[in-house]
C-alpha cells in the first residue's frame, strides 16, 4: 500500500500508473500478470502474489517520491594530467579530452533527467529514480578505462553525494 502525499496527483488506469507533482511527471505501464492495482482515496493498493505486489508497490512509491521531491546525484570529475571538459549536445553528454583522447566519449541522458556541470562537479537530477540511475551508469560506463592499469589511471567521473 502506497500513501499519496499532498501536492501529488496519481491516476490509475488498469496497469498504467501516472504520477505528477512539483518535481515532475511520469507514467509507467506494468506488465506482470495476476496483479491488480487499485486506488482508494489517497492510497494505492496492489493485489496479487506477494513478491510481485511488493515490487510494483516499491516502483509506485519511487514514482510518488520522485514526483514530489525528485532524485539528485552529484558526481565529481577527477583527472591527473588531461583536464576533462563536459558539453551537452541534445540528449548526450560529450566527455572531451578524457585521458588525452582526441575523440569525445558519449553518455546518453535517459528520460527527463537534467545534467548540470560546473567546474569539477556534475549534478544529475530528475523525477525518475531509474532514469537518474541509468544516466549515472551511462556516464560511469563511458569513462571506463580499458587496456590500462586502473591503479595508475584513476581519471573518471565518480558519484560523491546522493
Amino acid at each position: 500500500m502506497v500513501t499519496i502525499p499532498e501536492g501529488v496527483n496519481v491516476k490509475v488506469d488498469g496497469m498504467t500508473v501516472e504520477v505528477g507533482g512539483p518535481a515532475g511527471k511520469q507514467s509507467r505501464t506494468f506488465t506482470i500478470r495476476g496483479v491488480k492495482i487499485f486506488m482508494k482515496g489517497k492510497e494505492i493498493t496492489v493485489e496479487g502474489p506477494i513478491r510481485e505486489a511488493n515490487t510494483i508497490s516499491a516502483h509506485i512509491a519511487n514514482m510518488v517520491n520522485g514526483s514530489k521531491a525528485g532524485y539528485r546525484q552529484k558526481m565529481k570529475i577527477i583527472y591527473a594530467h588531461f583536464p576533462i571538459s563536459i558539453e551537452m549536445k541534445g540528449k548526450d553528454i560529450m566527455i572531451k579530452n578524457f585521458i588525452g583522447e582526441k575523440q569525445p566519449r558519449k553518455a546518453h541522458v535517459v528520460g527527463d533527467t537534467k545534467v548540470e556541470s560546473k567546474g569539477q562537479e556534475m549534478t544529475i537530477s530528475g523525477p525518475s529514480r531509474e532514469d537518474v540511475g541509468q544516466t549515472i551508469a551511462n556516464v560511469r560506463g563511458a569513462t571506463k578505462i580499458k587496456k590500462r592499469d586502473s591503479r595508475v589511471f584513476q581519471d573518471g567521473i565518480y558519484p560523491i553525494e546522493g
